[in-house]
C-alpha cells in the first residue's frame, strides 16, 4: 500500500491546501498560499514544515513517536508513513503546520534565515563549493534540484 499517496489524496481535499512544486524537486508538495506545508518522499515518508516554536511546543509528544524524526535546528519534521495511524498523525501535524504558518505570517521569525526546505540532505546548512574562477555558490549540481547538500 502506498501510504504517501493515500495521505496526499486525503490532504488535497483540505480547502487550505493546494498542490505546489517542492523546492527540492521531490515530487508532490502541498502549500498554504506561497508557504510549503508538506512534501512527500517516496511511498512512505513525508516532511512537514513546522516553525521552531511549534516544534518546541509539540516536542514532548513528537519525541515519543517512532513515526517522527526530528532534526536539531530544523523547521521540518519527517513522518514515516507505515500504517493508517501514521496518516492520522501526519494530518494532525499538517493542521499544526497550517496554524504555525498563519502565526508566522503575522509574526515573522526574527531569529535568522530558514534552513533548507528538505530533510533529505542530512544537514540543514548548505555546502559551499569553491570554483577557481567564480564566487562561492551553493551546490546546485546534477540531482540537487535546488536542495542544499
Amino acid at each position: 500500500m502506498n501510504t504517501a499517496r493515500h495521505a496526499s489524496e486525503q490532504l488535497m481535499s483540505w480547502p487550505a491546501l493546494s498542490e505546489g512544486r517542492t523546492p527540492c524537486g521531490t515530487g508532490l508538495g502541498l502549500n498554504a498560499g506561497s508557504q510549503e506545508i508538506v512534501h512527500f518522499h517516496g511511498d512512505h515518508e513525508a516532511d512537514v514544515h513546522l516553525t521552531r516554536a511549534m516544534i518546541a511546543r509539540l516536542e514532548p509528544a513528537l519525541a515519543g513517536s517512532t513515526a517522527v524524526h526530528l532534526r536539531t535546528g530544523s523547521e521540518w519534521v519527517t513522518v514515516r508513513l507505515d500504517i493508517d495511524s501514521d496518516i492520522d498523525l501526519l494530518a494532525t501535524l499538517v493542521s499544526a503546520a497550517l496554524q504555525a504558518a498563519t502565526r508566522a505570517e503575522a509574526e515573522p521569525d526574527v531569529r535568522g534565515p530558514r534552513r533548507a526546505p528538505c530533510t533529505r540532505q542530512g544537514s540543514p546548512a548548505p555546502v559551499i563549493i569553491r570554483h577557481p574562477d567564480a564566487q562561492d555558490v551553493p551546490d546546485d549540481g546534477p540531482g540537487a534540484r535546488g536542495c542544499y547538500r
